[in-house]
């Protein structure tokens, strides 16, 4: 597997000519014969509030992995403009089956589409973790390369209509994304430190979109169990901290809703369903 830590290198520091206007081509990286750590697993999910047995992964784990690879195709000659401000709009992980810590992994990572809109250039990445012949995981994640274009309005994201009559209360400290960088090696610098954010436009370090759908995801894990499932998440608003953020979700006959809100209930920043 690449290290994320020269791969960020060449994403932070590298140059690129800037958006050439095409579609972007199609790319696929592969990376046969992966092992995971049971002691990362452990950390990982201490940070992000699941409850590990020791045996099996918690949904997102195989995103860490498979970030790896994304990572690769960032630093692609392919892709002609730089990555600082890059934006991760949406994330759907399909769980085929629970994969187990000492399972041997297949993973491959494709950038199969790409469009523009309004807000700018639109890419889709396509992951799938393989035991074997057996497809046990996937993942589908959309990013956006905003262009800013004169004259256009960005709306703030609404709230979810559903009830939020007493939502969970959760703490998120500033040392949040080490904590969470330490348990998935993901050294994003928007997430580090005040003074690395700073440098890219933030006063404060960024919560990472990933620990905020994997903590979402560990409170509903005890209803789900080890069925089969498609958590979608739509990322919405920045989280910076420290902050105080709700956690609230519904059940209806075959899906839970919910979402990650401020503290006051108002601003999503995060939008999800789960479906069996």
């Amino acid at each position: 597997m690449p290290s994320l830590f020269s791969l960020y290198r060449k994403i932070f520091f590298g140059r690129k000519p800037g958006w050439d206007q095409q579609p972007l081509p199609y790319i696929k990286v592969t990376a046969p014969n992966v092992r995971v750590s049971e002691a990362k697993i452990s950390q990982y999910a201490q940070v992000c509030g699941f409850d590990f047995d020791g045996k099996l992964l918690p949904p997102t784990y195989l995103y860490v992995m498979a970030f790896r690879l994304h990572a690769v195709i960032f630093t692609h000659d392919g892709i002609t403009f730089p990555l600082l401000g890059m934006i991760h709009l949406k994330n759907r992980i399909q769980v085929y089956r629970p994969a187990a810590v000492d399972e041997v992994f297949a993973l491959e990572c494709a950038l199969t589409t790409s469009r523009e809109t309004d807000s700018g250039l639109e890419f889709e990445f396509v992951s799938k973790a393989f035991v074997g012949e057996e497809l046990v995981w996937e993942s589908l994640s959309t990013y956006l390369y905003r262009i800013e274009t004169a004259g256009r309005r960005v709306r703030p994201p609404k709230a979810l209509d559903m009830a939020w009559d007493s939502p969970q209360s959760w703490e998120l400290g500033e040392d949040l994304g080490r904590r969470y960088a330490k348990a998935s090696g993901d050294y994003n610098l928007i997430h580090l430190h005040p003074m690395l954010s700073k440098r890219f436009g933030f006063d404060r370090v960024l919560a990472h979109g990933m620990w905020s759908k994997a903590r979402c995801l560990a409170e509903l894990m005890p209803e789900i169990g080890e069925r089969p499932f498609v958590v979608d998440v739509a990322f919405k608003l920045p989280l910076l901290m420290p902050a105080e953020v709700g956690f609230g979700y519904e059940k209806t006959e075959d899906k839970w809703v919910f979402e990650l809100r401020d503290s006051k209930g108002r601003r999503p920043h995060l939008s999800g369903e789960v479906q069996l």
